[in-house]
């Protein structure tokens, strides 16, 4: 049980609750206790993919952290929030409705390279405290603009021409907020606007294609067959390739200790003995060097 359970979390939960209605599936399968942890929150008003690490697995979640998201929102024009979501109270309204054409004109200027401000709404720390805290309190939050990176920025097919709203999928880079991403949308367009709807499609390599719900999850549970929904550790390291070794080079990575003579390029590997993950290892020169070390 050492591996990757993709959940599809529902409105209204969020991240650290999903996770322990993983660690309720494996008591009630009997399963043996083991460590579980999420690769990356998913906000209780955003749904979609969760990738909760089950066991040694748990040593690679936080490089989905560092790994690209695929979102599908909404911006319900004419509203913007103090949240920048559908949960917070008005702060500007406009009666200006953008066209669908003038969308697809501004889209451009918010696709590669941008600069953001992270909404006042968000879980970055100032002077120790959390943005959301100190906003809640009533107090004025600046955060820093930053850089992101947008891949692609589309508008999907549900929408009309007389737009009230309009949905986008968007493909970002870590520490993208589609809050702040639909709000400079908004101002773009000549009115305001917020998120009214907020998926996420993929994180990583994990898309909804391997995802369950939380009753999947239970039934699962109950049946002790969550093995059959888990995906293996190694699911995790998107284009990451697989080293062989022998026993003896196996034997001195679960130590620590450097392997020299490894036939293989510069780069990261997820090193094996057979089929069982030993390490995730950085080669230079032919020498490896663990990064992640795994107890199995």
């Amino acid at each position: 049980m050492h591996g990757w359970l993709i959940l599809d979390k529902p409105l209204g939960l969020g991240s650290t609750q999903a996770v322990s209605a993983v660690k309720r599936a494996l008591r009630s399968g009997g399963y043996p206790k083991l460590k579980v942890g999420h690769g990356g929150t998913l906000d209780p008003l955003a749904s979609g993919v969760l990738p909760v690490a089950l066991g040694e697995a748990t040593k690679l979640a936080g490089r989905l952290l560092d790994s690209d998201k695929v979102y599908d929102f909404t911006i319900a024009f004419g509203v913007e929030t103090d949240t920048l979501d559908a949960e917070g109270r008005a702060i500007a309204t406009s009666d200006n409705r953008p066209t669908r054409a003038e969308v697809e004109a501004v889209l451009p200027h918010f696709t590669g390279t941008i600069e953001q401000v992270p909404p006042a709404y968000s879980a970055l720390k100032v002077d120790g405290a959390r943005a959301y805290d100190r906003a809640r309190a009533g107090e004025t939050v600046e955060l820093a603009r930053r850089a992101v990176t947008v891949h692609a920025l589309k508008i999907l097919p549900v929408n009309g021409e007389d737009l009230g709203a309009i949905t986008l999928t968007a493909h970002v880079s870590k520490g993208t907020y589609i809050r702040s991403l639909a709000r400079d949308i908004a101002r773009a367009l000549g009115t305001v606007g917020h998120v009214s709807y907020l998926r996420r499609t993929q994180a990583g390599p994990f898309d909804l294609s391997h995802a369950i719900s939380l009753d999947k999850l239970a039934e699962f549970g109950q049946a002790a067959r969550l093995q059959d929904s888990l995906l293996p550790l190694g699911a995790g390291l998107d284009g990451i390739p697989a080293l062989s070794l022998m026993p003896d080079q196996a034997g001195a990575l679960r130590q620590g200790r450097e392997v020299i003579g490894l036939a293989a390029a510069d780069g990261q590997y997820l090193a094996l003995l057979g089929d069982t993950p030993v390490a995730l290892i950085a080669v230079t020169a032919r020498a490896g060097r663990v990064l992640r070390g795994f107890n199995l």
